[in-house]
């Protein structure tokens, strides 16, 4: 494995010598910065970096460096002073490589701790984007790292960036995204039927329905707990069956199929108005594949998987509102490698040839949650889905984004840089089974996560894997077994109660104006004349607003 330490604060200049240049100095009496640059030369006669630095707020900032793996031992710039456990850091730097493709890592070392900040697939010739980020337990010295397998290449590295926020600051950037991408400004103006102004008018406004996808996963036992109906009824109107669509459930013994469950939690749902995620056609992971499946040939495993489809999708086709086709296959091959690497995109295609109106995701683990994972990576996800678009013949296929988020402790600016690096790709984001694993701090952790990926304009749906089951959830349950809520739910509770309108009262002004911001969903408006106590109802939808066409939407209502 090659490595490039870094060990960083700050070096306002350093330039080639034959052993070691070093400077010291202060900037603003905030930071205090030591650098070394130490170049010991092996086969390579020539080496030079230059590097210029800036603390701008506490930023961190090295514009242009190159350097060898064969060539320098170590190269180092300490930052001891920088890393603050009660801060967040984000990272970026523009990296190529000499030659070829190759996967760069940077890693931060501490004392106590081995972050990994995040990984980028580099080029030579061309520069690529390496985001990520950390947030560490205890304060300290730190060394920065680049790592490679790759022995025998150049690693180029322009315009590192390390920036701290404090949980404050990072919360209230949360807040402002929210309100940009979550939310519209309305204004209503109120006339009579002459349309003269009315001021003074009352103006009730109602949220009938919000427009975030937001649901929790649900299992048979909701079939038959009452208790359980009316405590998920009241909160969700989104689902995921946590087993009930997968294929070693409905069909345990080849040809003998049983869609019994899911056709009646698919009832329930639709008593409720609860929209459900078909999940899913197949699973890629050897270890859930059913006993029958795997003894078959080749031939025999490509016929019994178009019977798969064609059943499953073609029962719920225009029922469910999209499907996760071939689940977890960053990580796992089992259908690629007995049926070919064609088999992922064609099962794409042929879900969206019987389900056109559902979207298809690309669903795995461990793109947001875990920085350690160098298979679903953010990029290693791009690639992937990449493949699967270059593969379809239908260009039209709607595509989508599904993370699972199966959470231990959160590294929050981990998980923004790889939303941000996903976002890319233009393609919706989901967050399909969110959850963190048991912590003294997990209700916090999930407030953190759920804030976090709320805020991200790419964003759009969370599922909470959170199905109730009587001896304990899959990894996070809400409620107890009385339904009374836990830690965790009290804390969806609260971001449902605050991500939402239930009543809101105001009053025109006397130009017959109210104005105020309303999330994104469909609401009822109704405004009583202060004179006659006359009203009106009327029914509106807010969503986001065009730049082209304005920030606001405007009602004109006539009492």
């Amino acid at each position: 494995k090659s490595v490039q330490k870094l060990n960083l604060i700050v070096n306002e200049k350093a330039e080639t010598g034959d052993n070691m240049t070093s400077c010291n100095f202060n900037l603003k009496q905030k930071f205090h910065y030591t650098a070394r640059v130490l170049l010991q030369f092996k086969q390579v006669s020539d080496c030079h970096s230059l590097l210029r630095m800036r603390a701008d707020q506490g930023v961190l900032m090295l514009c242009f460096l190159l350097f060898s793996v064969g060539a320098i031992e170590a190269l180092s710039y300490d930052y001891s002073s920088t890393i603050e456990a009660r801060n967040i850091y984000t990272f970026s730097a523009w990296i190529q490589v000499s030659e070829g493709k190759e996967a760069v890592t940077a890693v931060v070392k501490m004392t106590k701790a081995y972050e990994i900040v995040g990984t980028v697939f580099a080029d030579s010739g061309c520069w690529s984007m390496l985001k990520g980020g950390i947030s560490v337990d205890s304060s300290g010295p730190a060394e920065l790292y680049f790592e490679s397998k790759n022995t025998s290449v150049e690693i180029r590295a322009d315009s590192i960036s390390l920036q701290p926020f404090t949980k404050e600051q990072w919360r209230s950037h949360q807040d402002e995204s929210i309100e940009k991408v979550r939310k519209t400004k309305v204004r209503i103006h109120a006339v009579d039927s002459e349309g003269r102004i009315i001021g003074g008018a009352k103006v009730s406004i109602k949220q009938i329905k919000p427009n975030f996808p937001f649901g929790s996963a649900m299992n048979k036992n909701i079939l038959t707990n009452t208790a359980y109906q009316n405590w998920f009824t009241s909160r969700f109107a989104l689902t995921t069956f946590e087993n009930e669509m997968k294929w070693y459930v409905n069909e345990a013994y080849p040809g003998k199929e049983d869609y019994s469950v899911s056709d009646a939690m698919l009832q329930f749902a639709k008593q409720h108005g609860i929209a459900v995620r078909g999940h899913n056609i197949f699973w890629d992971d050897e270890t859930y594949q059913l006993w029958w499946v795997k003894s078959l040939s080749s031939d025999k495993l490509r016929a019994a998987t178009e019977k798969r489809i064609n059943s499953v999708v073609s029962k719920y086709a225009g029922q469910v509102i999209a499907w996760d086709v071939v689940n977890e296959n960053l990580h796992f091959s089992f259908f690629e490698e007995r049926l070919g690497k064609k088999f992922t995109p064609i099962m794409f295609e042929k879900a969206h040839q019987i389900d056109s109106k559902a979207t298809m995701f690309l669903n795995d683990y461990n793109t947001i949650e875990e920085s350690r994972d160098r298979k679903s990576t953010p990029t290693q996800y791009i690639q992937k889905i990449r493949e699967i678009q270059s593969s379809l013949a239908n260009k039209n296929v709607p595509l989508a984004i599904g993370l699972e988020g199966h959470f231990g402790v959160p590294n929050i600016a981990y998980m923004r840089s790889a939303l941000d690096t996903l976002a890319a790709t233009g393609l919706p984001i989901w967050l399909t089974e969110l959850d963190v694993k048991e912590h003294p701090k997990q209700a916090e952790y999930l407030e953190e996560i759920l804030r976090e990926a709320h805020s991200h304009p790419a964003v759009k749906g969370i599922i909470l894997w959170t199905a109730w089951l009587p001896n304990g959830c899959y990894r996070m349950c809400l409620t107890d077994n009385n339904f009374k809520n836990l830690p965790t739910g009290d804390v969806v509770d609260k971001l449902i109660s605050e991500w939402t309108h239930k009543n809101l009262v105001g009053t025109t002004n006397n130009n017959g104006f109210f104005e105020t911001s309303l999330f994104h969903g469909d609401y009822e408006v109704e405004i009583t004349h202060p004179n006659t106590n006359s009203s009106l109802a009327q029914n509106f939808k807010v969503s986001a607003i065009e730049s082209s066409q304005g920030t606001t939407l405007q009602l004109h209502i006539i009492i």
